[in-house]
């Protein structure tokens, strides 16, 4: 009885391309953004009431949504950061969508692929900050107090640029702050902000799909990356050797692509993964005895720590593309598909983990 299962709430059916949804914080809310058909973009938000799911804002754009984050705004805004198909990076009042607070106007020369926020909601130390990832190669951290990128990590002009394809902040304490970026053809490069130099990088056999720290606010512990191929990755942060770089552990899931994976909010060893046959799968870390080791040369390398599948359930027969954690209710989820459905769901139990 104390095995955690995946139940989902509610489902709603929408009429237009769903690329996310994420919950406004602090609220019975969600906010749900993608494409129409048309190509213009739809951004509704729902209020979660009585079992059901009810549309209480809604706007369509110029351009089509692919992304959007919550985590460089403020608690008492909850604006939205949205990366879109035109290459514009934008930032919402869920109140007043008329037009929006701030925008960086096609600073990325093609689709905004990914986006993460830091500094917002009383994560991470520093300034609330912004970084987008583009099919056009480019890596952007933004500080929405201008108008132009505060750092740009763009290919350097004789290297081919490569579609990225997922961002993350991490180790985002006192003045320091990591940015990780995830490419299509399997290469991670883990960016140091405060240093401005590229900390670490690796290729993995697969397209990257996702990239998230286990949590952003802390000295960097664990990095999740879901792939291509139906594989994902648990990278250990702590322990870094000068030739073998990061201990990790490899698994194999949904014998599909795995679109996203999400760390629990309040229980970092926990993470969910999201599957291109409809699934999800619930995976607990498990870390080894001693984290680090002494090699035959006298360095310390990282060892790595095994995962366990807690429990996995098919939600659709189309995708599952995104999945957001309620940062106050703990197992309390959504998702969006590519059958046009945003779903809210339910993990009980996970305090018994």
């Amino acid at each position: 009885m104390d095995k955690p299962h995946i139940i989902e709430h509610v489902s709603k059916s929408i009429d237009y391309t769903v690329f996310g949804s994420r919950w406004v914080p602090s609220s019975a809310r969600l906010v749900a953004f993608g494409q129409r058909a048309a190509g213009t973009g739809a951004l509704e938000v729902y209020e979660l009431r009585q079992g059901a799911l009810h549309r209480t804002t809604e706007a369509t754009k110029k351009s089509g949504f692919k992304c959007g984050t919550f985590g460089a705004s403020r608690l008492e805004e909850r604006h939205l950061a949205t990366g879109s198909f035109g290459g514009d990076v934008q930032v919402w009042d869920l109140e007043r969508l008329g037009s929006p607070v701030w925008h960086a106007h096609r600073k990325h020369s093609a689709i905004v692929n990914c986006i993460d926020g830091v500094g917002g909601l009383g994560i991470g130390g520093g300034a609330p900050e912004l970084v987008t990832g583009s099919r056009d190669g480019s890596v952007l951290v933004w500080d929405t107090r201008v108008d132009e990128p505060v750092v740009d990590m763009s290919a350097d002009g004789d290297e081919a640029t490569r579609d990225c394809w997922g961002v993350a902040f991490g180790n985002s304490f006192d003045s320091e702050r990591m940015v990780c970026a995830g490419y299509d053809n399997g290469d991670v490069k883990l960016f140091d902000l405060r240093a401005m130099k590229v900390r670490w990088e690796h290729n993995f056999p697969s397209g990257v799909c996702s990239v998230q720290f286990d949590r952003k606010d802390i000295n960097m512990n664990k990095l999740l990356v879901t792939c291509l191929e139906s594989k994902f990755h648990v990278v250990d942060l702590r322990t870094q050797h000068e030739t073998k770089g990061f201990a990790m552990v490899s698994e194999t899931a949904h014998k599909s692509t795995i679109w996203c994976g999400a760390h629990v909010p309040q229980n970092r060893d926990i993470f969910m993964t999201c599957g291109g046959n409809g699934g999800l799968s619930l995976w607990k870390y498990r870390y080894p005895p001693k984290r680090s080791d002494t090699d035959e040369d006298g360095q310390q390398v990282g060892v790595a720590g095994t995962v366990e599948q807690l429990q996995s359930a098919m939600l659709s027969t189309q995708p599952v593309g995104c999945l957001d954690w309620h940062a106050d209710k703990l197992g309390l989820f959504t998702t969006a598909g590519f059958d046009q459905s945003i779903r809210v769901g339910i993990v009980p139990n996970l305090n018994l983990q």
